[in-house]
């Protein structure tokens, strides 16, 4: 079984990953000991596990590291969040390249079945069955701009401040950095005064569909980008199901998802 370590981590992206990534630590100052394992070797088996959905112990050996050491460092690089980082630097590449749409940016979340850990809450489209919710703020083009997530009990609603709150300023291909979508568009369960209020303080004009006066399919021409790209989650099989018992384990996954997808839109 041959797999490249060039193919799952390019060149393009193992440089913006080098910008992000915290620098070794030298445990032995006097040298000796074994060789620590590259880290290039080690994202290509993090990505390959969050690609394939297999368990870490299921990694084949072909990467170099053993599967502890790359557990460790997913860890370790989730306790610094990284990957929150390297999302940023992906999007800061795509606004100055002009990639990325604020015209229209959309909010959704998606529920999926959890096994275990915190921030899980009985899924009422789940038959009550104890879930975690995805909660996914996208451009125009579907680009994920704000991520989060949140026990599956969790209303809708209770995260479009939080969203909002944590786009990062991205580059921008003229002017200054940028943060505020230009219009958001969101369906009925985000459908309050206070939160109407709320955007536009920050001078954010809104779509947001009203309870039992607009269809939901209206809405929709404009809100399918971001349901497309729940099914672009989709692509990396670890975040289908929440195994990990710790939050920001989860969370990372759906960062490492968020940031090939914006990483595709890059390179191609």
């Amino acid at each position: 079984m041959t797999i490249p370590v060039e193919r799952l981590v390019p060149d393009e992206l193992w440089a913006l990953f080098r910008r992000v990534v915290p620098p070794a630590e030298v445990k032995r100052p006097q040298g000796g000991g074994r060789r620590r394992a590259g880290d290039r070797e080690a994202l290509a088996a993090i990505i390959f596990v969050a690609t394939s959905g297999c368990t870490w112990r299921q990694l084949p050996p072909v990467f170099g590291p053993a599967w502890q050491t790359v557990y460790r460092r997913f860890a370790q690089w989730s306790r610094d969040r990284v990957w929150a980082r390297l999302c940023r630097v992906v999007l800061d590449e795509l606004g100055a390249r002009g990639e990325l749409d604020w015209s229209r940016c959309a909010i959704d979340s998606v529920s999926i079945r959890a096994a275990k850990g915190m921030l899980t809450g009985p899924n009422s489209t789940d038959r009550g069955k104890s879930g975690t919710k995805i909660h996914l703020l996208t451009d125009r083009n579907g680009l994920p701009l704000s991520l989060g997530i949140s026990g599956a009990n969790m209303h809708d609603s209770q995260a479009l401040e939080p969203l909002v709150r944590g786009i990062p300023p991205i580059r921008s291909r003229r002017g200054p950095r940028r943060r505020l979508p230009a219009k958001l568009h969101a369906d009925k369960g985000y459908d309050y005064k206070h939160l109407r209020r709320w955007l536009r303080s920050r001078g954010i004009p809104h779509r947001i569909a009203r309870k039992g006066i607009e269809p939901s399919q209206r809405l929709g021409r404009h809100r399918w980008v971001v349901e497309r790209t729940v099914s672009w989650l989709g692509g990396c099989r670890r975040p289908h199901r929440r195994y990990e018992r710790k939050p920001e384990h989860f969370l990372a996954f759906v960062g490492i998802a968020a940031a090939l997808i914006c990483h595709r839109r890059l390179t191609t």
